[in-house]
């Protein structure tokens, strides 16, 4: 993405600010269905709980939405890009430990995408039940969760249109709910006092560990930041107030009729349905659902691409991606989608009620919270921000942040190990993936190409060698033109020789710019060997064969190279660049290794990893009907001389 596209994104307009209402702030937008209920649960409602609970839950939307993301960590943002790995990606070079919060904290944002559909739209359709007391509503969650990720293949366009107007009438829905409840009896504005949320905390019983449900308030703050590519920071700003203004109206409305219920426990009622008058309760749950749904797509899409970056950054192993619409950013994988379904139905049919849920939500959401404070403060202090500034920002925040981490973790065995299990699960798989794909580049031999080129050319002009093809192309990992795999080496030049008019080597560099698409090109030999560098963002698609194909047609129309057509009638046409044969490199781990039980446990793990994940020639974009795959065996630790002894056979 150049420039002038990056300002026309961030640009505010009434549009954008539409759109960001529809996309961005679905997670966060829906959380009024269970944040109160959370701090309640099935204690008696008290005044301390009802003005408490509001007061905390105001606070907590300002330091840590308002503050925290909306006016301080929209501002890191990678060419207009956000997300943690977005974060990681701008200061990764400052030290090499920023990939461990940045793995813990993609990892739990994932465990929350498994956990936010199933708590959402739980949450709307058990506001049936006092109307239906028997009303099976898992059922009916697991066939909307089910549409929901069947229909992720057709893409979303059409839905995203009306994702923006469908969620302005949720949020004026909430507002005008709460703040009926507000003007009956004004007096619960009194909850906008710090006071309050300090009485709640420190005076009544285990005030302390009610700070778990609060945080449930402030759980889409991080998929705001993740989503701010698609539609530009000021729009996310300034249609923030607007959202923010609804949700607390809500809130205080929800606390206005607590206030009427003092002295008795919620039961199965909720707060929230609470503030609906009977005759709208039908249609307010149909437009809840409507609004979970959409906060659950938007998850589901800025999960695709945390998943896609991820794999960019070599932190998880490539999957396909399918691109189902034009609209920017909106990517498809496939086998995530399913993966993501069978977690989203094994938590629906666990916890079976929303309630269940909430403190494997929490825990996940505020890990991840803390891991994008640590990689934020490391960002401000690569812009040269005040050592202070940032000292006292990071102190605040770990410590608000930790104290609603010890509270959430007392919900542990109520259903919050499975979020970290979620979690621990997937920073094992990307530390594996990572790590095993450092080893085997560092056991990788790199040999002087130059040294090479006097061969090389005479093979290519040696015609009693078969040709093997007019154009062959090799993929690269080495940083530096003039050095080469010897891998590369001993596949052209070992057994049967590989002739070929021009060697190509294709080199992919990825930028920490999320849409660059540059090329550089050295001729190390016009005829004969050639190296192509590609400088691809971490959001662009590598389809090699239509980005190199290109670069060849435009250096034979430039001189650069002259190939020979294969048939001689072809000639007449300029533009005939002859076949081409990618040859694609993949490593086993060899027998002879003596390893230690670390590395085995990265390598084992790495290629398992390897076998289910996208095959080289496809996550490169490599045309398979030109594509020849060799296998080379990977030692670690070579084994250790054995002594063999030789004996003579007995002739008795």
């Amino acid at each position: 993405m150049n420039k002038h596209e990056h300002s026309n994104l961030d640009k505010m307009s009434a549009a954008g600010l539409l759109v960001a209402i529809g996309i961005v702030f679905g997670d966060i937008g829906t959380s009024p269905l269970y944040t109160y209920r959370a701090i309640i649960e099935e204690r008696t409602v008290t005044e301390t709980l009802a003005l408490g609970g509001a007061s905390a839950i105001f606070w907590t939307l300002t330091f840590q939405t308002t503050l925290k993301y909306v006016l301080i960590t929209l501002r890191a943002d990678n060419n207009g890009e956000g997300g943690i790995f977005s974060l990681y990606a701008l200061i990764r070079r400052n030290a090499n430990w920023l990939l461990f919060p940045a793995i813990a904290g993609g990892a739990f944002l994932i465990a929350d995408s498994i956990i936010t559909p199933p708590i959402s739209v739980s949450s709307a359709i058990e506001g049936l039940l006092p109307l239906y007391p028997n009303l099976p509503t898992v059922p009916i969650v697991l066939a909307i969760l089910l549409l929901l990720f069947v229909a992720q293949q057709a893409g979303t366009e059409i839905l995203g249109k009306a994702f923006g107007p469908i969620m302005s009438v949720w949020f004026t829905m909430i507002g005008l709910l709460g703040a009926v409840q507000v003007i009956q009896n004004p007096g619960v504005i009194r909850a906008l006092n710090p006071y309050y949320a300090y009485n709640m905390i420190v005076n009544y019983p285990e005030g302390f560990w009610l700070l778990g449900g609060v945080f449930l308030c402030s759980t889409g703050a991080e998929a705001l930041y993740s989503d701010m590519g698609h539609v530009g920071r000021k729009n996310v700003q300034v249609s923030w107030f607007f959202v923010k203004a609804c949700l607390i109206l809500c809130y205080l409305g929800q606390a206005a009729w607590l206030l009427k219920h003092t002295g008795k426990p919620l039961g199965v009622e909720n707060s929230f349905f609470g503030i609906v008058p009977s005759w709208f309760l039908l249609p307010s749950i149909g437009i809840a659902t409507l609004a979970t749904i959409i906060a659950s797509q938007a998850l589901i899409s800025g999960t695709f691409t945390l998943v896609s970056e991820a794999f960019r950054l070599t932190l998880l192993p490539k999957m396909r991606i399918i691109f189902p619409s034009d609209a920017r950013g909106q990517v498809y994988i496939p086998a995530f989608n399913w993966l993501l379904l069978a977690g989203c139905l094994g938590v629906v049919l666990y916890f079976q009620e929303s309630k269940n849920m909430e403190a494997a939500f929490g825990l996940s959401v505020n890990l991840t919270m803390i891991m994008t404070t640590v990689l934020l403060s490391m960002y401000l202090h690569s812009k040269k921000v005040n050592i202070l500034i940032i000292g006292g920002l990071l102190l605040i925040y770990l410590l608000i942040e930790s104290s609603f981490l010890v509270a959430n973790l007392r919900k542990f065995t109520h259903g919050g190990w499975v979020s970290l299990l979620l979690g621990v699960v997937m920073i094992t798989v990307m530390m594996v993936w990572y790590y095993g794909s450092l080893i085997k580049r560092r056991l990788t031999n790199f040999v002087s190409l130059r040294d090479h080129l006097p061969i090389l050319k005479k093979l290519s002009n040696d015609e009693s060698v078969p040709k093997y093809a007019t154009n062959l192309v090799y993929l690269t990992a080495s940083t530096e033109p003039d050095m080469i795999e010897e891998n590369i080496i001993d596949s052209i030049l070992e057994g049967q020789s590989k002739r070929a008019e021009v060697y190509w080597l294709i080199h992919i560099e990825l930028m920490d710019e999320p849409y660059t698409t540059d090329y550089i090109i050295d001729i190390l030999d016009p005829e004969e060997v050639v190296r192509i560098t590609f400088r691809l963002g971490f959001r662009v698609q590598p389809r090699i064969s239509l980005l190199f194909r290109k670069v060849v047609e435009e250096m034979v129309r430039c001189g650069e190279v002259q190939l020979n057509p294969k048939y001689k009638s072809l000639k007449a046409n300029a533009n005939s660049i002859g076949d081409f044969r990618f040859i694609i490199i993949n490593r086993f781990l060899s027998y002879e290794n003596e390893i230690d039980v670390i590395d085995a446990f990265v390598m084992n793990g790495y290629f398992a990893l390897k076998k289910i994940s996208l095959a080289d020639e496809r996550a490169y974009g490599v045309d398979t009907q030109n594509v020849q795959t060799e296998k080379m065996p990977l030692i670690v630790s070579p084994a250790e001389y054995v002594n063999l002894r030789r004996v003579e056979q007995s002739t008795d």
